[in-house]
């Protein structure tokens, strides 16, 4: 098959068609070199310039600080479940998780694992559709750091501010809208973010972590889990995923010639609000997940009447090239996830899809 779908997966998802296409021409031959990035020593100038071009990227896109070190580990975000407590989680002190969605309620199981966690909130006992209001929070007094997830990819609920630790550091899984929007860098402590939604393939994980953070990592832990390994060899105490890393990048070249992040949180605000205004709109055949107030502008979540509807919906969708709608196992439904890469066109083609379906069906 040689014509591109719409590809609506919560990641691995879609990659910008001009990217594809560069790294496509430049396979074999990377920057005229002779040889693929697959096959180049990480140790070698030419890769040297690849990864700053990656790092320089992140750092304008987001205007990250000086203060910050930008650093590429693998494990995916799920990693970060566990290097944050290991590294900043010290016997006596206490970290406080907000939980609203299955992935910070994964991050709060590795994080019991290394030491004396509190529940700050919790959203589960209402199906995890809603976040605090900042007044709703109440932090533990020195507290190690607050860790909380932006944007809970699976239940399509996301935070319309950022939250305020009031001195603590604040940790934020950003995975799944990192360079949708426009972030204050210097509110957090650190950020972590799976690649494989906005930045790049899956295989690389982007922390960007603040000078003094790093200086509270202790000593004796194993290299791969310390942070400060990674800010002190360039992200390189190992082979790194050189192929991810050449990838992000293209993606940030990509974003920075389309106007940068302002411009695709216009863009991903305009597409959202199509999709939810054809749910909105449905008489009720379509039902969202998410409370209105904080409905995810990447990870549209909604329901039909019946789960076999639900699957006959996915089925017929996938036949004319809508793909990826299936809702995540643990929740069922549809999703449709709309990140930077996704066209306006496929969020339009999928509103037409949802009313000639909502007539056959409803």
């Amino acid at each position: 098959m040689t014509n591109r779908i719409y590809n609506f997966s919560a990641g691995p998802a879609i990659m910008p068609t001009p990217v594809l296409e560069r790294a496509q021409r430049e396979l074999l031959s990377v920057d005229g070199c002779g040889m693929s990035v697959m096959e180049i020593s990480h140790r070698s100038k030419r890769f040297e310039a690849i990864l700053d071009r990656a790092e320089n990227g992140i750092r304008d896109l987001l205007s990250v600080p000086d203060n910050y070190r930008i650093l590429f580990l693998q494990g995916g975000a799920t990693m970060q479940f566990s290097m944050v407590p290991i590294n900043f989680l010290r016997e006596g002190t206490t970290a406080d998780y907000v939980i609203t969605g299955a992935w910070g309620e994964k991050a709060l199981v590795e994080a019991r694992k290394a030491g004396t966690v509190n529940v700050v909130y919790s959203s589960a006992n209402s199906g995890y559709r809603s976040v605090p209001d900042p007044d709703e929070l109440s932090f533990t007094r020195d507290a190690a750091y607050i860790h909380y997830t932006s944007n809970e990819t699976i239940e399509g609920v996301e935070f319309k501010y950022e939250l305020d630790g009031g001195g603590i550091p604040v940790v934020c899984d950003a995975s799944s809208n990192i360079l949708s929007k426009r972030f204050e860098i210097d509110r957090y402590a650190l950020i972590y973010a799976g690649a494989q939604k906005n930045i790049g393939p899956s295989g690389v994980t982007v922390v960007m972590i603040r000078d003094d953070m790093l200086e509270r990592c202790p000593g004796g832990l194993h290299s791969l889990l310390d942070y400060r390994k990674f800010a002190e060899n360039s992200s390189m105490p190992n082979t790194p995923n050189t192929w991810g890393i050449y990838l992000i990048g293209l993606v940030c070249e990509w974003i920075k010639s389309n106007g940068g992040v302002g411009e695709f949180e216009r863009r991903n605000i305009e597409k959202a609000a199509i999709l939810y205004n054809a749910i909105d709109s449905s008489d009720g055949f379509y039902s969202g997940h998410a409370d209105r107030a904080v409905r995810s502008l990447m990870n549209v979540t909604f329901r039909l009447p019946n789960e076999n509807l639900d699957i006959e919906f996915c089925e017929q969708a996938a036949a004319i090239g809508l793909d990826g709608l299936r809702g995540h196992r643990s929740l069922g439904g549809i999703r449709a996830s709309i990140y930077n890469a996704f066209p306006r066109e496929g969020v339009e083609a999928l509103v037409q899809f949802m009313r000639d379906f909502a007539e056959r069906k409803g």
